[in-house]
């Protein structure tokens, strides 16, 4: 499209919001208790082997932070006040907060529970983006109760770094050609992906700011970091291709089992929703993806299906998910009739980091976790499981070789 000579083209400018609400948990625990405003909170399991889920600014100040040990935490901040958490209730809040931007935006991401993205591309030419998402984080603040900082760039990553520069509870704009010079100054630590041991690898390296990575070769970290090392080349000098991924309730993975011979066993049929629970949360987990609704689905021998479904705080783990599965299915299984096939539903599903509840879980069990992927990733889906799921078809293999036993 022609323009005057002189005019900004703004049509092919992106123009993408970053949106994180500050110490979600701690903040919604605020909302319902005034007493804990302004003293450093730590959330998390009560016991000195579980890990914090979440902690307030006050806490980040003695050099606390997110899944760190509880034990460690509190011989940091012996003042800290301990809560116990209540993940149904911040999920709840999470399902509130994106009502009010799917109603308020063309098209947004939902990167983990309180984390999103906004695409207003194409809308400067008629309002001004920044104006937008300064109103949409006021009305955000204003309906949920809760403090909630913005980014906006011409990418992704610039919009989240500048979120973070931005909190707590306030707006950063960066400006078009404004990407690298904004970046230079900061910790190499600020780029989205760089994490502990990268970083580490980066300061042995003497690279401890981005604009020493901004005038680094290309080829230099690639050969450092692989695949990696361009990414973070490009991070660091403001580039990033990465479109918004729309976010859609409707997101779901499922499995379904019909069985050879129609059954009535009911240690068989338990036995197939615990190998079929096992196989999704393994798949959410390697997707970096949380789910907050459950469906079980029953067919009988003469074909008449049934489904139930249940709405849970965001989770991926197992221990979390395969109580309800069960309930759910006792709770659908009325008729005493054949069954031809089970199904299992995950669904409401959003990107996210917090895999595991870790208001009861202990660092063994994280850790536990983290093995069983390790291992099933790199052998096979069904490599290690539960005992009780073997009974489900369940195929058992060699963890040394891959080989089926």
């Amino acid at each position: 499209m022609l323009t005057k000579k002189g005019e900004e083209d703004t049509e092919n400018k992106r123009n993408i919001v970053h949106l994180d609400l500050d110490s979600f948990f701690v903040s919604v625990e605020r909302l319902y208790d005034n007493r804990l405003d302004g003293k450093p909170i730590l959330i998390g399991g009560s016991g000195d082997r579980g890990v914090v889920a979440s902690c307030s600014y006050e806490a980040r100040k003695f050099g606390v932070h997110s899944a760190m040990p509880m034990r460690t935490a509190r011989q940091l901040c012996p003042e800290a006040l301990l809560v116990r958490g209540d993940f149904a209730r911040y999920s709840q809040k999470s399902h509130e907060i994106t009502d009010i931007i799917r109603a308020s935006v063309p098209i947004f991401e939902k990167a983990s529970i309180d984390e999103f993205y906004v695409d207003y591309s194409g809308m400067d030419r008629f309002f001004g983006c920044f104006k937008m998402a300064s109103e949409l984080r006021q009305r955000i603040i204003q309906e949920s109760g809760l403090p909630i900082s913005l980014g906006l760039s011409a990418n992704k990553t610039v919009s989240k770094v500048a979120t973070g520069e931005a909190k707590p509870n306030n707006e950063k704009q960066v400006l078009h050609g404004e990407e690298k010079s904004f970046l230079a100054p900061l910790s190499v630590r600020k780029i989205p992906m760089i994490g502990r041991q990268t970083s580490q690898s980066l300061f042995n390296m003497g690279v401890k700011k981005i604009h020493t990575l901004q005038a680094m070769p290309a080829e230099l970290l690639e050969s450092a970091f692989g695949k990696n090392g361009l990414l973070i080349w490009e991070k660091a000098n403001g580039i990033d291709h990465a479109t918004i991924r729309p976010y859609s309730e409707a997101k779901s993975i499922s499995s379904e089992n019909t069985f050879e011979t129609d059954t009535i066993d009911l240690r068989l049929l338990e036995a197939t929703l615990t190998a079929m629970t096992e196989q999704l949360t393994g798949k959410l987990r390697r997707q970096q993806k949380v789910a907050s609704s459950v469906a079980v689905k029953i067919r009988y021998s003469d074909f008449e299906t049934h489904t139930i479904q249940r709405q849970v705080p965001y989770t991926a783990a197992d221990h979390s998910l395969l109580p309800v599965v069960k309930a759910l299915f006792h709770q659908l299984y009325q008729r005493r009739l054949l069954i031809r096939l089970i199904g299992l539903r995950f669904s409401g599903l959003v990107h996210g980091n917090y895999q595991i509840n870790l208001f009861e879980d202990t660092q063994e069990r994280i850790s536990l976790y983290q093995a069983l992927d390790r291992i099933n990733g790199k052998y096979g889906n069904k490599t290690v499981c539960r005992a009780v799921g073997m009974g489900g078809g369940r195929r058992r293999f060699n963890p040394f070789n891959g080989k089926e036993i």
